[in-house]
């Protein structure tokens, strides 16, 4: 039970990544180094919610 909670807040969190990602390349000159960081802890919690489904 415990887990499953902790998946939809990492899954909330990714798509906040998501939407961020999104909103950095739509800019004029998007930031490369911070697209870099938020793409490295979208894949982070990404690898996160699969172990957690995988101890499920």
């Amino acid at each position: 039970m415990a887990n499953a909670a902790r998946i939809r807040a990492l899954e909330e969190r990714h798509a906040a990544l998501e939407r961020q990602i999104e909103e950095e390349t739509a800019r004029p000159r998007p930031d490369d180094t911070e697209l870099q960081r938020l793409k490295r802890e979208k894949l982070r919690l990404k690898e996160e919610m699969e172990r957690l489904r995988r101890e499920a």
